[in-house]
């Protein structure tokens, strides 16, 4: 995957996890005690990774052509994982 492309994947990946972020808010309010207490872990957990997404797509931005071949393999790590993590709390 060439640095072009994994930004557009991580832009995506931003907005999927945002998405899920909505939807577990909109749960959140219509839920109860016990539920909104769960929803809101789930909604901190998305949260977090949200935040790691951005920043390794901040990281690709900056870094250059040449070393993008260095990294390639563990910002694609790094962006798994947050995939990961937003497929395990989807309901």
């Amino acid at each position: 995957m060439d640095k072009k492309a994994y930004q557009e994947k991580q832009e995506a990946l931003i907005k999927e996890v945002q998405a899920e972020i909505d939807k577990k808010k909109a749960q959140a309010e219509k839920a109860g005690a016990d539920a909104k207490i769960k929803y809101q872990e789930q909604i901190d957990q998305l949260q977090k990774k949200k935040d790691e997404a951005r920043n390794n797509l901040d990281a690709v931005k900056d870094i250059g052509e040449e070393k993008w071949e260095e990294a390639k393999k563990e910002f694609e790590k790094k962006s798994d994982d947050v995939k990961k993590k937003l497929d395990d709390l989807k309901s």
